[in-house]
């Protein structure tokens, strides 16, 4: 790899080589004093410590201990309860082991600088969080072989690149079975885009359910918006003002399904007496919504946790087994579903 440690090794090399010519010793001698062995003696010793300290010679395990063991991480932007959560499962995870974390976001900053950050800072790799890896990244990351995790990319990465995310397909279809089980059968959706792999995923899950169940798959009650909450309140009331309005709605996140449950205030719909919401994260807003969201879990600490593994690894010349890591989800119902009203 090329870099600041390896060019900083070379200039080391070179000083060493230099103090032995000046001495008028060997470098096996130097050699010896720069790794504190004994079998110098004082004299010899005494003057190349001085040339070393005057000419600011730096021990390599020494340095290493005294500096700052880093990783980055960037995010698309800062906004909404997944990414706060997914946030704090990096940073907490690095802690644990005496690892600085360094947050930013690709708002004013590109990812192709936020790698040469990496590079400057000596940082120990990147995870890079819900964003798009252009070509030129990818091929930036592979020939300099950059340490970099993605979490929840929006587009397939190389295959070389590795990447952690959930079972989104799973924990869609265990959404909708759960509002199935419950006896509905007009069941909406607000879906992320379908750029997003994990949107995607959880749209395929979604009717995967209906087609086991038996169910037609009716595209009208089908909205696709970002993971935003303005978005998906505009959105669900233009599913919830149809005539035949469906009685349960299954949300590609949790600010979508916030943005469901006041479309269903306004427009005079009971959660969930009248309309069951359903919703995919599980942060920290869905029990405190009211009615308190049933959600599919995903797990941001492990997430954070098994990013920061891999990058670590990745750090230490150790790539893993596989490029794509999919950790399991968890279905949490609370109080935001219930049975259809009869009749509906």
């Amino acid at each position: 790899m090329t870099g600041p440690t390896s060019s900083r090794r070379n200039a080391q090399y070179g000083l060493l080589a230099s103090i032995a010519d000046e001495v008028g010793v060997s470098p096996a001698t130097v050699s010896k004093v720069v790794h504190r062995r004994r079998d110098v003696s004082e004299a010899t010793r005494a003057r190349i410590e001085a040339l070393l300290a005057e000419r600011g010679f730096v021990r390599t395990w020494e340095a290493e201990a005294r500096r700052r063991r880093q990783i980055l991480a960037v995010f698309r932007d800062l906004a909404g309860p997944y990414t706060l959560e997914v946030v704090r499962g990096i940073v907490d995870s690095a802690a644990e082991i005496g690892v600085h974390t360094t947050v930013g976001t690709t708002s004013r900053r590109s990812i192709a600088q936020w790698l040469a950050e990496s590079q400057k800072l000596d940082a120990l790799g990147v995870v890079i969080v819900i964003s798009t890896l252009v070509e030129r990244d990818e091929r930036r990351i592979l020939e300099q072989r950059i340490p970099v995790v993605l979490v929840d990319p929006l587009n397939a990465p190389s295959g070389d690149i590795p990447s952690v995310g959930v079972a989104n397909w799973h924990g869609a279809t265990t959404a909708v079975q759960h509002l199935i089980d419950l006896g509905h059968r007009r069941i909406g959706m607000l879906a992320g885009r379908s750029h997003s792999l994990a949107g995607a995923a959880r749209l395929h899950g979604y009717r995967a359910a209906l087609t086991e169940a038996g169910i037609p798959y009716d595209a009208t009650l089908v909205r696709s918006t970002d993971f935003d909450y303005g978005e998906a309140l505009r959105a669900a009331r233009s599913v919830l003002e149809r005539d035949e309005r469906p009685t349960a709605l299954f949300a590609a996140s949790d600010v979508q399904a916030l943005g469901a449950m006041e479309a269903a205030r306004q427009l005079g719909i009971a959660v969930p007496r009248g309309l069951s919401v359903m919703s995919f994260d599980d942060t920290l807003v869905a029990a405190m919504a009211s009615p308190p969201l049933s959600a599919v879990r995903q797990p941001f600490r492990e997430l954070g946790q098994e990013a920061t593994r891999v990058l670590l690894n990745l750090a230490d010349g150790r790539p893993p087994a596989t490029t794509r890591r999919e950790l399991a989800t968890e279905l949490v119902v609370r109080m935001s579903t219930a049975p259809p009203e009869t009749g509906k």
